[in-house]
């Protein structure tokens, strides 16, 4: 999955705002004001850092050796994954809709309901 359309899926969830409060340089793509997901690239390779189950994490931290816990972020509730194509795009969509759902639940009902409303 090249990183347009990866941008462009994480925000077709409903709900999903785009920022760049750390620089220019990192996308942070937020659901109200919780983020689900961060792209910026790292040694010339561009990544994305996804909420994860922390059983699920170290899961595929196993499977995949370009998934390692988060980059500069909690290391048992996010994944960073380099894309070099070694994770399928529906793998990278199923994760990316794992760490959606995650944050979603997190949030407030009031924040839930605009959420649903629009």
């Amino acid at each position: 999955m090249d990183i347009k359309t990866m941008i462009s899926y994480c925000l077709s969830k409903k709900g999903a705002i785009e920022e760049y409060p750390f620089g220019e340089d990192v996308l942070v793509i937020k659901i109200a004001s919780k983020m689900f997901a961060l792209i910026s690239k790292r040694n010339n390779q561009p990544n994305i850092s996804l909420k994860c189950d922390p059983f699920i994490a170290e899961s595929l931290r196993q499977q995949y050796s370009s998934i390692t816990p988060g980059y500069h972020l909690n290391k048992s509730h996010w994944n960073t994954i380099i894309l070099d194509g070694s994770v399928s795009e529906p793998e990278l969509c199923k994760m990316i809709d794992h760490s959606y759902e995650l944050v979603f639940k997190g949030l407030k009902r009031l924040e839930k309901d605009a959420i649903l409303q629009q």
